[in-house]
């Protein structure tokens, strides 16, 4: 069922200036500070599974609950995002600490495999009896990710083999085997890893292990109910509430709707398209599908947010968008890149590639300030200014998501089948590619997201005929399309423009993706954004600071009528497109409440894209603006 693969990171080269930009950040100060953060907050300390057992560093909360628990996994995300930044630039260094920490976990793993440094440092009597508050298996996916991609970009498969042994022992203890646990984890992610390990060594063990832990999820009787009685509390008494919350209520493949928390969906999601491809399971591919209408129709932010609510960090009702208490964690739409990517490979449709970019260059991307330190784990769509990044977080989860995703970024730009290659983000790459019998390398050159002329150049080594497949965004109206410099017709097919043809050195591309910058209206049924527009150029989203305007936010307003004009800012935030537009604001009144309307004078609008914002100090922001 796979028709296409993503070309590793490892293979491609970021050569534009706004991804270039963002990873040099990521290489040089997001890597370093985070592994500080690592340090100060005594979580690489706790891998030496110290004696006598130190004080907890993150208190309980009143239900005796603390996110220490989850230290395995930011560490294993840290490593992740570091070997992706490795294989940009080797930084020995980097490579010296994630060898140390390689140590630690070696010196740390269990005689059976067995390896989680909570459970062994302070609970060694209740590994595996809470699968669905604590997280072990979450923190083993994790940690086996970061393996995978040290392996990657490195060639070194210690650590790799470390968490081999690890696989192992889960294998061991979880399946339908006499004696065996029929359980899975309360935080998917390591059915995702899993195949990411299949993928690399070819060892069909984790593929097997990854299609249990799909197959077996929301069987019944319950895993969880049975656990919780082992453990001697009453299933009823579950602070959730509802197993929609880990999405376990019922079997995958009966699933319709999005619901629960968030990230634990989008993990889930890239997890059954990934076995969907690898089995060729058609009833796996169908739900996707059903689930990717549920939440791009009705349960997402303009943004590429997901999960309106903090209390489930997830999932209310269709329609249910709030700007001003939004959640849409950090977590969640890098989650999305991850499941949109899987969808491209299953089908070559740009309604998945669309999403991967809205995504990545909104939701995503606000996660981490441009100095590269500060983060959001939530992600308002409007703010009274209080809301502001923070350096560092009880559960870091956010931190390495984004920085994962930044370093990763080669890896979502081509794909690969044996006859084509689709280009399905631009912005400046290069690779070369096995097509067709031979290679070929491919030199994409642009400035996007600032501008839309795109240019390819083809240079093919033994190869015959090939298709490249162009993606031509929903968002783009009139784009034009030429082969050494003769014009082509642009007749997307599902998003894409396809060119076969016998390719030659030195062929080139031209694509021009106009863009304008244009007003978005939300479904009436969104509620809070009747009567408002939110303003988009491109892949960019839009937002107003109050940074920028001479009077509050909540004055102003934007006639239908007015016009929007786009315009480059060097000296701003290192260079940056604004849209401005004339619109109206309401002036004082001397009463607070008058006979007479309050009166309107002209009023300058300036927007600046939503992922930049809070990087010149809190201030109040609105991505809705009234109408």
């Amino acid at each position: 069922m796979r028709t296409y693969a993503s070309v590793p990171f490892s293979q491609v080269k970021i050569n534009g200036p706004f991804w270039s930009e963002r990873l040099e950040t990521v290489l040089t100060k997001t890597i370093p500070s985070q592994y500080a953060q690592l340090e100060k907050h005594n979580m690489l300390r706790s891998l030496k599974l110290p004696q006598p057992v130190p004080p907890l560093t993150i208190p309980r909360k009143p239900d005796g609950f603390t996110t220490e628990i989850f230290w395995d996994s930011d560490i294993g995300k840290w490593i992740e995002a570091a070997s992706y930044a490795l294989s940009h630039r080797r930084d020995p260094v980097v490579e010296a600490q994630i060898e140390a920490i390689t140590d630690d976990l070696e010196k740390a793993q269990a005689p059976d495999g067995y390896l989680n440094c909570w459970y062994q440092e302070r609970e060694p009597e209740n590994r595996w009896t809470n699968l669905r508050d604590n997280h072990e298996l979450y923190n083993a996916g994790h940690l086996l990710e970061g393996a995978v991609a040290y392996f990657h970009a490195t060639g070194k498969d210690r650590l790799l083999v470390v968490m081999e042994r690890y696989m192992d022992h889960v294998a061991s203890v979880f399946g339908r085997g006499p004696g065996q646990k029929r359980g899975y984890c309360g935080h998917q992610e390591v059915e995702l890893a899993l195949v990411k390990a299949w993928q690399a060594t070819g060892k069909r063990k984790f593929l097997d292990l990854a299609t249990y832990f799909i197959d077996e999820r929301g069987a019944q009787p319950h895993y969880f109910d049975i656990e919780a009685q082992a453990r001697g509390q009453k299933p009823s008494d579950y602070g959730q509430g509802t197993y929609e919350y880990s999405q376990s209520h019922i079997p995958v493949r009966e699933q319709t709707k999005v619901v629960g928390h968030a990230v634990r969906a989008m993990y889930m999601y890239t997890a059954m398209a990934d076995l969907a491809a690898e089995h060729g399971d058609a009833a796996l591919k169908r739900a996707c599908e059903v689930l990717w209408r549920d939440v791009t129709e009705t349960r997402m932010y303009v943004t590429g947010g997901f999960g309106p609510s903090a209390s489930n960090e997830g999932f209310t009702l269709d329609y249910d968008l709030p700007n001003d208490t939004a959640y849409a964690e950090t977590c969640a739409s890098v989650a999305m890149v991850f499941w949109a990517a899987r969808m491209l490979n299953l089908d070559l449709d740009g309604q998945y590639a669309d999403m991967l970019e809205l995504a990545l260059y909104n939701n995503s991307l606000a996660g981490l300030s441009r100095d590269g330190t500060q983060y959001f784990y939530d992600n308002k769509l409007e703010s009274d200014g209080t809301h502001r990044r923070w350096d560092w977080h009880p559960c870091p989860c956010c931190t390495m998501n984004v920085a994962r995703l930044v370093a990763s970024i080669g890896g979502y730009v081509f794909g690969l089948a044996e006859r084509e290659v689709a280009i399905h983000l631009y912005g400046g790459a290069s690779a070369t590619l096995p097509v067709a019998g031979g290679q070929v390398t491919l030199t994409e050159t642009s400035n996007y997201p600032w501008d839309g002329a795109i240019r390819v150049a083809v240079e093919p080594e033994g190869t015959g005929g090939f298709t490249l497949s162009l993606r031509i965004p929903a968002w783009c109206k009139g784009a034009t399309l030429a082969v050494n410099g003769a014009s082509v017709p642009v007749k997307p097919e599902r998003g894409y423009a396809r060119i076969t043809r016998a390719w030659a050195k030195g062929d080139v591309i031209d694509l021009n993706l106009p863009m304008q910058a244009e007003r978005s209206w939300a479904n009436p049924e969104v509620k809070v954004d009747v009567g408002r527009v939110a303003l988009r150029r491109g892949p960019l989203v839009y937002c107003l600071e109050q940074i920028d305007q001479t009077l509050p936010l909540s004055r102003l307003r934007l006639p239908r009528t007015a016009t929007l004009s786009a315009r480059f800012a060097p000296d701003l935030l290192g260079g940056i497109s604004l849209i401005e537009a004339e619109g109206l604001g309401l002036v004082d009144s001397p009463a607070l409440y008058s006979d007479t309307p309050p009166t309107e004078t002209p009023a300058k609008l300036t927007a600046v894209p939503y992922y930049i914002w809070c990087n010149r100090g809190a201030n109040a922001m609105q991505v809705w603006v009234r109408e």
